[in-house]
């Protein structure tokens, strides 16, 4: 049989890392821009990144686009050769000049990736391991230090992913991005896919069945032809998963949500009506699944805005899956300690 999995499409921190890796591959220097510390009103969060490639291209973004275009100018022209802090939003000219909402502060750290020589053997192998280690899900601490120095360790259990910077080391832990699996191709997982992975969520479509895969129209969206349960298990059973039930076919949505209320998915849904949903629990019970397992279950999915159309349905969709999201990252503890201990 041949391979029908796909790649999923990446969330924000593992496309910035796709691309540094490119860019550092092609030979190109790289400047790394992380958000440190936010005061006030910010339209990203500390740790948000924004790559820039000596090239003059970019990935990512630390501001609602006010403060990339001197980002950009700022490396392309000045070019550093150590990490350096940058500041927005101190004065009241840096205000005016770059837009900042009313109040707002940003401390980035610019970090140089390679060298102006073309030598990036460090920084490539420093960004490989960035990336396998989150493919492989797991959570792990970027240390750099202004004095140039760069290392890669695993985070303390339980690390809640952020910075922490003292003037003189950075340390950003970071989590693998939340993944979706999305169950069934149809126009409300087409919108789910496109909305999730713009908030940042990385997204894999599944879809076995042969009619509904043999006639998707959207190539961007990918579809990954293996059993849910399949894929359950080999790459979507851990805390940072969600799985949607989204195919309104019990041959697949079931199959797809016994394995998941058997997992650590941190939010598990199924679309349908209020006696859809009633229907598909009693239908789960019977094929085992406990009240305990059942008590996850997101059905009907969504928040309640009401939503009717498809494009509707997912808005209500992602809203509810950036909610829970954000309630797993607050529940963890946040990574404080500056040995890694």
């Amino acid at each position: 049989m041949p391979d029908t999995s796909v790649a999923p499409m990446a969330g924000g921190h593992e496309s910035v890392i796709k691309d540094v890796l490119l860019w550092l591959e092609q030979g190109r220097r790289v400047w790394l821009c992380t958000i440190v510390k936010t005061w006030g009103s910010s339209p990203r969060p500390a740790g948000s990144w924004l790559a820039v490639s000596d090239s003059g291209q970019w990935s990512g973004s630390v501001s609602g686009g006010c403060l990339e275009e001197d980002l950009l100018r700022r490396t392309a022209e000045e070019g550093t050769d150590y990490p350096v802090v940058v500041d927005y939003g101190i004065t009241d000219n840096d205000r005016d000049d770059f837009r900042l909402p009313c109040g707002g502060s940003i401390r980035l750290l610019v970090e140089p990736l390679g060298n102006a020589s073309g030598t990036n053997s460090v920084a490539i192998e420093h960004v490989r391991q960035l990336a396998e280690s989150l493919k492989d899900r797991a959570s792990v601490v970027r240390r750099v230090s202004l004095q140039g120095g760069i290392a890669l360790e695993l985070a303390a259990p339980g690390a809640r992913p952020g910075v922490v910077f003292n003037g003189e080391e950075l340390l950003h832990t970071l989590q693998p991005e939340c993944r979706l699996l999305l169950i069934g191709a149809g126009e409300v997982a087409r919108y789910v896919a496109e909305f999730a992975t713009a908030a940042d969520f990385a997204v894999t479509l599944c879809e076995p069945r042969e009619a509904f895969a043999s006639g998707w129209g959207h190539d961007h969206l990918p579809l990954d032809r293996r059993l849910p349960d399949d894929l359950i298990a080999e790459s979507f059973h851990d805390p940072c998963c969600g799985v949607l039930a989204l195919a309104h076919d019990p041959r697949i949505d079931d199959m797809g949500l016994l394995a998941a209320l058997q997992s650590r998915a941190f939010y598990i849904g199924a679309m349908g009506s209020v006696r859809t949903s009633e229907m598909r629990r009693a239908r789960l019970a019977s094929l085992g699944a406990d009240g305990n397992a059942l008590s996850r279950l997101r059905a009907p999915i969504g928040i309640d805005i009401p939503s009717k159309t498809p494009a509707e349905i997912a808005v209500s969709v992602v809203a509810d899956l950036i909610k829970e999201r954000h309630h797993l990252r607050t529940a963890l503890e946040p990574y404080s300690s500056m040995s890694g201990k």
